[in-house]
């Protein structure tokens, strides 16, 4: 498979595991799950799943680099990481937060993001 591919597809499971890590705990808190565990507990939950997230995002990031043979700028690995984080973000939070609503803003600023990828990826003059 392409270098290419293979980040991006890494980065989206890398990001599923960090909305999870980020806003799980939430859901949990309001499903009754997590209600009464001190934050600590928390914290060490969305830790441990975080560390999936980083098993993905690292290789990714490796993989996809121009200095490492991949296809990747820095800034153009960290544009892509950026929208597909509020991509699956907005997927997981429609599907799994059912009282929260993609408003006409939102979209909006999907636009502006995959314009600063169009910017991102035009070529250089140097």
């Amino acid at each position: 498979m392409k270098a290419y591919l293979v980040t991006i597809l890494l980065l989206v499971i890398s990001n599923v595991f960090m909305t999870i890590a980020w806003y799980g705990h939430l859901k949990l808190q309001s499903a009754g799950i997590s209600k009464n565990w001190p934050l600590f507990a928390v914290i060490l939950f969305s830790w441990s799943v975080a560390l999936f997230e980083y098993c993905f995002m690292i290789p990714a990031n490796r993989m996809g680099y121009n200095a490492n043979g991949g296809p990747f700028s820095l800034f153009q690995l960290k544009i892509i990481q950026e929208v597909i984080t509020l991509t699956v973000f907005t997927i997981l939070a429609m599907f799994f937060f059912s009282g929260e609503k993609l408003h006409w803003n939102h979209i909006a600023a999907f636009i502006c993001l995959i314009g600063a990828v169009c910017f991102t990826f035009l070529p250089q003059n140097n």
